[in-house]
């Protein structure tokens, strides 16, 4: 079935509703991708800029540096190229070159570590790396997605705002939990709020973040090898873990089932809600925060060869990106 809008109010509050995909309650996204930086990233990316501006901690020809596995790093470029100033962002080998280009076209220097954490990612490497610029550089400013307050202030004062009173209030919400930012935030809305919404945060096997064991990731965005510090479980919210290989199979069955290329970790939200879809009230609305769009996933999650060399033959078959038309190179 075709996707439709339900609400068309600027990139903000675009909800687009999934007619079914489930077929005892009415599904929605959040599509965040559609924002000028394409992810739900430029909201903590102008927030903890401006949060460093106000403070005073960045001065006239300061270097900003950030650690990111993509999406931060493409919003952080974008909004320090409006602002003038300096960025370095560290990243690593599981960020698309999609992304990396994107850095550099908007100035940023670019460093890419290869060396893996104790952890089995990259996490710790690339917080290492900032580290020992810091201790050579102390005028360097690290904005710390990790642990700045302005990463859920932002989602806090927006995002949540944007979903409570722009789309209403869902029976169910799914977010995806990579800094854990927009989670943190919008749960301090809901508890500030007594919204009766059941919040569900979502992480991929093999992220630490919810308590599980390190293993090895490949698609960028949600997960972390370490604990971020701004994550703080109350206990509020249900948590779910899907394996990577749902995600991709999720997010190439949305393309050809409903016309939407998702990025990985929107593929993941949508993996969770379909994974506790039997404990949803039938009649119920939820709704799901997709963080990104897939045009950065093109040579990853929907490229057939990539798929087949780390999720198997079988995942790229159940839903292949190529049709096999019949024709080779040289017909018309």
């Amino acid at each position: 079935m075709r996707a439709r809008w339900a609400h068309e109010l600027g990139w903000g509050h675009a909800f687009l509703e999934l007619p079914g995909f489930a077929p005892d309650f009415s599904t929605y996204l959040k599509l965040e991708g559609l924002n000028p930086a394409g992810s739900v990233k430029l909201k903590t990316a102008r927030a903890m800029v401006e949060h460093a501006e106000t403070d005073g901690v960045l001065k006239p020809g300061s270097r900003l540096i950030e650690s990111t596995s993509g999406n931060l790093g493409i919003a952080l470029a974008s909004v320090c190229a409006a602002k003038g100033h300096r960025l370095t962002l560290v990243t690593d080998p599981n960020a698309t070159e999609h992304s990396v280009r994107c850095m550099r076209a908007l100035g940023a220097e670019v460093v890419v570590v290869t060396a893996r954490d104790p952890g089995g990612g990259f996490l710790q490497s690339r917080i290492e790396l900032i580290h020992r610029v810091l201790a050579r550089d102390p005028s360097v400013v690290w904005l710390n997605q990790y642990t700045n307050p302005a990463n859920p202030g932002a989602h806090l004062d927006s995002t949540a705002v944007e979903i409570f009173e722009g789309f209403g209030e869902p029976d169910w919400l799914f977010i995806g939990t990579g800094t854990g930012g927009t989670l943190m935030g919008v749960v301090e809305y809901a508890r500030r709020t007594r919204a009766a919404t059941r919040i569900v945060a979502v992480d991929t096997l093999g992220s630490v973040t919810f308590g599980g064991a390190p293993g090895r990731r490949w698609i960028p965005g949600l997960g972390a090898s370490r604990r971020p510090e701004i994550f703080e479980d109350d206990g509020s919210f249900a948590k779910v873990l899907v394996e990577e290989r749902e995600t991709v199979l999720m997010c190439r069955r949305l393309a050809r089932s409903h016309g939407v290329l998702l990025g990985g970790s929107s593929g993941t939200v949508l993996a969770a809600v379909r994974a506790v879809r039997d404990s949803i009230r039938p009649g119920s609305t939820v709704l799901a925060i997709a963080p990104d769009l897939g045009d950065r996933y093109l040579d990853s999650v929907y490229d057939d060869d990539w798929v087949t060399a780390r999720f198997g033959a079988a995942t790229a078959a159940a839903t292949p990106a190529r049709h096999d038309t019949g024709m080779t190179k040289g017909h018309r």
